[in-house]
């Protein structure tokens, strides 16, 4: 028994390591993950406050802070003290006296507690509603900085390509101006080359005209970020995601849609409120006191005086709107999770294909930028046509055109992915974190 005993215990005691080293282990690789910044984005601490400042987010946290105040008004209610003053003046004719007199009261309905519960709980769901409403401004603040910033990338990349494009076709000129003057080519390649490297340089005229116009807009929208003299790319990493690593991509995205949450909490508040309506049907009473003076102070009276209306029409008709309501913001409800899951799949779809189509791009441009360097130098040892040469490196222009920008699309719908996790740029925030 005692050797059981020990023997239960050791196995216990080596899970119990197991389990802390598994926990030690995944502390390391989130700590890397986190401290690891992706080369091709702005850094975290000008993305925060660039998040902060936005209109949108702005706009979001007036939302919250309205919300706390019509909860505070619902616990509060809407019921007041009212009083009333009233003088008189009376005359007795028979005895031809004339006195003045005057009453005083005080009033206030009362709410039933059942409905000061039901306003609690909406107020509170209220402020849950706002709160998520906030998170969605987050998120789709992270989303208009990402296209933003992917679209400046776009456009200051090109103009890297043009650019190399443009020095090699100089180098070509060059040499086709070479072989002219020794007479080894015609006149005519000179002009071929002269008119593909024109061609370029206005390529390259407009690619930096298109970065400039992205980079004004970045700016106007995110002041906070600080572009850099160079576009940073890097090397698209393939998503794995499996049948299994796909439902839970799926199951975290849901998890972290902030729309879908603010549609849940609504359905949830249009209920209460439903209720709240339907209790209105009880009508709260109303309590008085009365205090007046007669006859010149003769007789003084204190009263006490009860109300209750009587429900009519009217409170009953709100109340099936009320149910309406709660039916149609249900509906609502449902219309947000389908539109968050098919978003979902896309998300994760436009990870996968934008991999794969960058890997086939990336391919044929190494494919066709091997020809050319072939047939230049063919063509140099006067063995080639430069005619061949330039549709040829045409072709392999436009190929390494195509491939960088499936490479920033891979990437962007990379991030775009976490973002949509909730794994990018999530920072500690005081109003989306608070309960």
């Amino acid at each position: 028994m005692q050797r059981r005993h020990l023997v239960a215990d050791a196995r216990r005691r080596e899970r119990e390591f197991r389990m802390k080293r598994l926990l030690l282990a995944c502390l390391l690789v989130v700590g890397v993950v986190q401290a690891a910044e992706p080369d091709d984005l702005p850094p975290a601490d000008e993305v925060g406050q660039a998040l902060r400042a936005y209109p949108l987010v702005q706009s979001a946290a007036a939302g919250l802070a309205i919300a706390v105040a019509q909860r505070d008004r619902l616990v509060a209610g809407a019921n007041e003290t009212t009083l009333r003053l009233s003088g008189l003046h009376r005359q007795d004719v028979l005895a031809d006296q004339r006195m003045r007199d005057y009453e005083l009261g005080l009033e206030r309905a009362f709410r039933l507690p059942a409905k000061a519960a039901l306003d609690a709980e909406i107020g509170a769901l209220g402020i849950e509603q706002a709160r998520h409403a906030y998170r969605e401004a987050l998120r789709e603040s992270r989303r208009q900085l990402l296209m933003r910033w992917f679209a400046w990338l776009r456009a200051a990349a090109a103009c890297e390509d043009w650019q190399k494009q443009v020095s090699i076709l100089r180098a070509q000129h060059a040499a086709a101006a070479k072989k002219v003057d020794a007479g080894e080519s015609a006149r005519l390649e000179v002009l071929l080359a002269e008119a593909q490297l024109a061609q370029a340089e206005a390529q390259l005229e407009q690619a930096k005209a298109q970065r400039e116009r992205t980079a004004i807009e970045l700016r106007e929208h995110f002041p906070a970020l600080t572009l850099p003299e160079r576009p940073r790319l890097s090397t698209p990493v393939a998503p794995a995601i499996d049948a299994a690593g796909r439902a839970q991509w799926r199951a975290r995205i849901l998890a972290a849609d902030a729309e879908l949450a603010a549609a849940r909490s609504a359905a949830r508040r249009s209920r209460l409120e439903a209720g709240r309506i339907e209790a209105e049907r009880r009508p709260d009473p109303t309590v008085g006191l009365t205090l007046a003076r007669e006859r010149d102070g003769q007789e003084r009276v204190i009263g006490v005086h009860l109300a209750i209306p009587f429900p009519g029409e009217a409170r009953l008709a709100s109340a099936r709107a009320a149910s309406a309501e709660a039916e149609a913001a249900a509906a609502r409800e449902a219309f947000a999770l389908r539109r968050a899951a098919a978003s979902a799949e896309q998300t994760l779809a436009a990870a996968i294909n934008h991999y794969a189509q960058w890997q086939r791009l990336e391919s044929v441009a190494l494919r066709l930028e091997e020809n050319v360097r072939l047939l230049e130098r063919a063509w140099r040892l006067g063995e080639g046509a430069f005619a061949d040469l330039q549709t040829a490196r045409r072709q392999a222009i436009e190929a390494r055109l195509a491939a960088t920008q499936a490479q920033l699309d891979a990437n962007e719908a990379r991030y775009r992915l976490w973002l949509e996790a909730g794994e990018l740029w999530s920072f500690p925030d005081a109003l989306a974190d608070s309960p």
